[in-house]
């Protein structure tokens, strides 16, 4: 016999393997032609309830079930119009991304079935066929609006610390020196700009003197203590979600977790205000990466103007990733960038049309930003670069250092921050954050303002550092022995002056002081972007390396070596800014670990082309030196700190467990309990009434619950949300006569007609009556691709009739032989299980996912 039994469970397993293959495939393309392609009407919906009903007939006791189901197989269904807020979900909870599918294929069916009725349904069938890209249209519109006004605001507030422009105080300082005609822009080549000094009577004239600098000094301090606290105000009283970059919630939620309030009107008016605020206080941060979020909002704002994407978790992630793609798009002038950014690293789900869409919208918001013309150059990059002189071949070795040097400076950022957010988060400093924001901003200031390239706006610096010098450039920087007669000289390097040397002290200082007051910028309760300090940091490191390089040439023009750099000692062409351009791309690359995009990215913000090489060249050391010293970039790393349901694609999972290891709760395994887990908490198909489903609600907070057919046979019928039964059971008690609590709740195709029971609710038509299913032999590593590629909220496990679980645990096999325990229903494993599973697998603590 035993040989028999253990038979029997070989080919039901097998059977069992095959359904779930079959099942695995239907979905693997990105599609749920499984599930949904068969299930278009309800009288199908009955059929395959009617089928699978008596496929089950033949396995377990159901000849004695037949007489109760024989009266009324016509009855309507209670609800026949279902409640609002069926098929929505509860906040910090993850979408079902094949529910979500499959019901917008069940809607376009059904709009395309109704478009032979007339012209009107013609209409709207054209008209939800161009919803789509009528609606990244308005979000590519509206991110490119917000953009250029966040730019000139935060220009004008951050000119504003410094002093105002007497003629006309709404335009910034290199605006009022155009007005004026003036040829430079400092405080005293520019009649039209006053300093608060001057206004104040310390300073006569354009002359500095010391009582004119205190004056400044004191000035600059207060404006940006004043412009930080509103920031913190604003953020702490409005919309706390505004904080921060945004980038690490953008990925979490396209990857299927709802948080609601994050993407809505009052965080988009907070973030862009209080942007401006921020980056005008002077702190160490950027706005570039919160254009993300900004542009995010604007895509789930006008979501809502077309139920297809409103209404519909799944399809309204579409919208976000082109909305992604057009943030970065209006941060650097880089569409094309921008649509590899939403692809490479914030969207989780991108079909092909959703690439086509995030180019157009991209496209759209980087046409709007160049009409509105922010940065008054005709350019709709930030930093373009004017030169193109050639790089060579030894210039390799210098870039490769520089994208070392970006990986190590990635890795102890990202280390670093990490440990200092968790400080904040586990200790009384976080319970104060407006304190935190106003210490940061104090310090920021008085030490930044001594030093003038850390006083300066950091795009400003960035820009100063990727320049060629120029006849007309008479900065520290530019400070050369040229012959200032010979316009020749100016694109040739040569022996660098006294002045020149200066600045290298004062960047080096600038450097220290950059990468370490970013790591505690990062992370306070205001909006912040890491990309500009990030990119500073990497800038001055670069130029820094540039002009060493440069004035080894030119030292050892005649050494074999550099022969083909120089023609004669005059004319060397070494260009410290791409130095700078290409440190700029390593930094960046080793603090969030980007690649494709972050190139495409630094060519679309500088118009350097000819450098993709050498760009692309220190971006892929910075990675791999990176990834050497921890996998995680900055924003994975913030996920796993807030402890986000984030189920990385890019990881791979090697172990060797299986789903028994995982699910809950867990039953025997190898002849022993190895948790003391609840039972699993389940409804039946038609013997529960309202009052014990109720119940159920108010002892448990499971999410979702599987309804089997009976408490005895655990036989699997489909799964219902919590949400939608709490919803369907209030809508009918509220709404139908005769729901009591002692009435029948049936998820059933046929109930029972008797007059003298009360009235029955039947709710199969809020059932998922084809759940994704697994054995509880299935490897996790085939579960965790499940849940990646499909999506996955939950999967229920059930019984395969292991030869092993039988001889181990031999008594619970046996109380299961008469109803062929194939098939029955074991437990479940949800993306929290998966993701606590991979963290403990990892040396992580499991219990640092917090959300479902």
């Amino acid at each position: 016999m035993d040989e028999f039994y253990a038979e029997t469970d070989l080919l039901l397993a097998d059977q069992a393997s095959m359904d779930l293959s079959t099942k695995y495939r239907s979905g693997a393309n990105g599609t749920t032609e499984g599930r949904s392609s068969t299930v278009s009407t309800d009288d199908e919906l009955l059929d395959i309830g009617d089928g699978r009903m008596e496929a089950l007939g033949n396995w377990a006791d159901l000849e004695e079930m037949e007489p109760k189901y024989s009266s009324s197989s016509n009855l309507m269904d209670t609800l026949e119009d279902l409640p609002s807020g069926i098929g929505q979900y509860e906040d910090f909870h993850t979408i079902d991304w094949l529910r979500d599918i499959a019901r917008d294929r069940m809607r376009h069916r059904h709009i395309t079935k109704k478009r032979q009725e007339g012209c009107w349904e013609k209409v709207l069938s054209a008209h939800d066929a161009w919803s789509g890209w009528v609606c990244v249209l308005l979000v590519g519109v509206a991110a490119g609006l917000c953009a250029g006004v966040i730019d000139i605001g935060a220009t004008w507030m951050s000119d504003l610390k410094e002093g105002i422009c007497k003629e006309a105080f709404w335009l910034n300082k290199e605006q009022c020196c155009w007005s004026a005609n003036d040829t430079t822009y400092d405080d005293e080549g520019c009649s039209q700009w006053n300093t608060w000094s001057e206004i104040l009577g310390a300073q006569t004239g354009k002359k500095a003197a010391a009582g004119g600098y205190i004056v400044k000094y004191l000035l600059y301090v207060l404006w940006a203590v004043v412009f930080a606290m509103l920031a913190s105000l604003f953020v702490h009283s409005f919309a706390p979600y505004a904080c921060g970059s945004g980038i690490p919630e953008i990925k979490t939620i396209l990857s299927g977790f709802i948080i609601r309030g994050y993407l809505g009107k009052w965080t988009l008016l907070t973030k862009s205000v209080g942007m401006m605020l921020a980056v005008s206080a002077g702190l160490s941060l950027g706005k570039e990466g919160p254009f993300v979020h900004v542009a995010a909002c604007c895509g789930n704002i006008f979501s809502y103007l077309f139920p297809k994407y409103g209404s519909n978790e799944a399809k309204k992630r579409e919208i976000l990733s082109a909305a992604a793609a057009a943030g970065v798009s209006v941060a650097f002038g880089a569409p094309i960038g921008g649509v590899l950014f939403s692809l490479e690293e914030v969207s989780y789900y991108f079909p092909l049309k959703t690439l086509w869409r995030s180019f157009f919208c991209a496209l759209a918001a980087a046409f709007v930003l160049r009409s509105i013309n922010p940065f008054g150059n005709d350019h709709l990059v930030m930093f373009y670069v004017e030169y193109n002189e050639p790089w060579y071949l030894q210039e390799l070795i210098p870039f490769i250092f520089l994208g070392a040097l970006g990986g190590l400076y990635g890795s102890f950022f990202n280390k670093m921050n990490i440990a200092w957010c968790r400080y904040r988060k586990n200790s009384k400093l976080g319970q104060y954050p407006i304190v935190e924001v106003l210490g940061v901003t104090l310090v920021t200031a008085i030490l930044s303002y001594p030093n003038k390239y850390t006083r300066m706006n950091t795009s400003e610096l960035i820009r100063q550092l990727f320049s060629r010098c120029g006849a007309e450039d008479k900065t520290m920087l530019c400070d050369y022995n040229r012959n200032s007669t010979s316009l020749s000289s100016y694109t040739s390097s040569t022996v660098a002056g006294d002045e020149v040397y200066t600045a290298l002290w004062m960047l080096f200082l600038g450097l220290l002081f950059k990468g370490l007051i970013t790591i505690f910028t990062f992370g306070i309760k205001v909006p912040s972007g890491l990309f500009i300090p990030s990119m500073a940091v990497g800038a001055i490191v670069g130029r820094i390396v540039g002009i060493g390089v440069e004035q080894l040439v030119v030292r050892n023009h005649d050494n074999p070596f550099f022969q083909n750099m120089c023609q004669s000692k005059q004319f060397c062409t070494i260009t410290p800014g791409l130095y700078a351009m290409v440190g700029a791309a390593a930094a960046l690359g080793g603090v969030t670990r980007m690649t494709v995009s972050l190139v495409v990215i630094m060519f679309e913000l500088t118009g350097g082309l000819q450098y993709i090489v050498p760009l692309m060249l220190a971006v892929m050391t910075s990675k791999w030196v990176g990834d050497a010293l921890g996998k995680d970039g900055i924003y994975d790393a913030h996920i796993a700190l807030n402890g986000y349901p984030y189920l990385d694609s890019k990881k791979e999972f090697t172990h060797t467990t299986i789903a028994a290891d995982v699910m809950r709760p867990r039953y025997w395994r190898y002849g022993a309990a190895q948790r003391n887990d609840p039972p699993l908490c389940v409804i039946t198909q038609d013997s529960m009434t309202v009052e014990e489903v109720e119940a159920i609600f108010r002892d448990t907070s499971h999410n979702g619950f599987p309804v089997v057919l009976s408490s005895e046979s655990q036989y699997l019928v489909g799964f219902v949300l919590r949400r939608d039964l709490m919803l369907a059971i209030a809508n009918a008690r509220k709404n139908q006569e005769g729901v009591v609590s002692n009435s029948i709740v049936y998820f059933s195709s046929q109930v029972p007609n008797n007059p003298n029971d009360p009235a029955p609710l039947k709710l199969r038509k809020i059932l998922d009556m084809a759940p994704i299913t697994i054995t509880d032999q299935t490897p996790m590593e085939t579960v965790v691709e499940m849940f990646r590629k499909l999506g996955l909220r939950q999967t229920l496990v059930t019984h395969n009739g292991n030869r092993q679980l039988y001889n181990k645990g031999k008594f619970y096999f046996k109380q299961e032989k008469k109803r062929l325990s194939v098939g029955r229903l074991l437990g479940i494993i949800t993306k929290k299980d998966v993701l606590r599973h991979v963290a403990q697998l990892g040396n992580q603590d499991p219990e640092s996912i917090l959300f479902n």
